[in-house]
């Protein structure tokens, strides 16, 4: 089984945005170093709990301090942007580390309304989405290739190379999954979000994937929270962090930071709390390391893919570390010495 890592900067309480993006890059070089396949950036905006809201930056900062994996977008929110502009960064990106880019793209807007009023302040408002159209003006440029009648044909996406970076598409519903089967990209499921009856996405894709000069056949990954300790009680108590996090946000209080342990065990939380973060448990990898890895494997197996993209929401820097050493060398047998 492939293991990647997508990170969302989430800052934690008690420290600053350049904290988290030094960690941020840290934790990349530390995926790297580990042998994992790739390492992506989330794209949110007016967060105060995130440190970064532009991938494509964060991407050229992060590639520049790590040596072989592949970095990439988890994902760029295309509703705001045109395609073109998305092709000429990606394509200077992967100028810049051939072989080594990959554009995740989102149909979510990344933000609440105001923000995405911001982003999208004097563009057409469109009546439908139109993600699928946008990708396929993406791979076009991307690859030199606007069909004929395009009302941008023979526009150049610089700079022009022969390859082009891997493109994958983003998604929690059956929506995004059928985009990436009907034009032959590679499909990123976001389990950890664990919206109720899609768990059959990635079989679907599978299933309806039409082959692409992109790839000959469905590739997958499925991106699930892991957090791993060297004892069940020890990542189970850095695990209620991320607990009290998601709980608010699913209630509809954002937190402006991570929470500690300390302030996630002394949380008073109400029956109906408690209830939310017990529902959620199902679809976490929480544990040591043997069953960090047996877990992961299970959900794979389930879910019909072959890479894991594990999401680590841990306070402490130093433990979120070891959460990912841990699991590496479970998963794929390396240690970083």
């Amino acid at each position: 089984m492939k293991l990647s890592f997508l990170d969302h900067s989430q800052i934690s309480e008690g420290r600053t945005p350049e904290d988290t993006l030094r960690e941020t890059t840290q934790l990349a070089q530390e995926a790297d170093a580990l042998g994992l396949t790739r390492f992506w950036v989330s794209e949110h905006h007016g967060a105060e709990g995130h440190a970064h809201s532009s991938p494509e930056i964060l991407i050229a900062h992060l590639a520049a301090h790590t040596k072989k994996i592949r970095i990439g977008s988890g994902g760029v929110m295309l509703s705001h942007y045109s395609a073109y502009k998305v092709a000429e960064n990606f394509r200077l990106l992967e100028a810049l580390y051939p072989g080594r880019i990959d554009l995740g793209i989102g149909r979510a807007p990344g933000g609440a309304m105001l923000s995405t009023r911001a982003l999208q302040e004097g563009m057409q408002i469109k009546a439908s989405d139109d993600t699928a159209k946008k990708l396929n003006d993406i791979e076009g440029y991307l690859y030199d290739d606007l069909p004929n009648g395009h009302r941008f044909k023979g526009l150049l996406a610089s700079p022009s190379l022969d390859h082009a970076p891997d493109i994958w598409m983003l998604g929690s519903t059956y929506g995004s999954g059928s985009i990436a089967s009907d034009y032959g990209t590679a499909y990123a499921y976001a389990q950890f979000f664990g919206i109720p009856g899609t768990e059959g996405a990635i079989h679907r894709y599978q299933e309806q994937f039409k082959p692409s000069r992109l790839n000959a056949a469905p590739r997958s990954l499925a991106a699930v929270m892991a957090i791993c300790a060297d004892t069940s009680e020890e990542a189970s108590a850095l695990a209620s962090s991320s607990d009290l996090f998601f709980m608010l946000l699913h209630t509809g209080r954002m937190p402006a930071r991570l929470p500690s342990v300390e302030q996630a065990l002394s949380y008073p939380y109400t029956v109906q709390e408690r209830a939310i973060i017990e529902a959620s448990q199902v679809r976490k990898a929480i544990g040591t390391p043997a069953e960090v890895r047996d877990k992961l494997h299970c959900i794979a197996e389930e879910l019909g893919t072959d890479e894991i993209m594990i999401v680590s929401p841990i306070h402490e820097f130093e433990a979120r570390v070891r959460s990912l050493q841990l699991i590496a060398q479970a998963v794929l047998g390396q240690t970083n010495t």
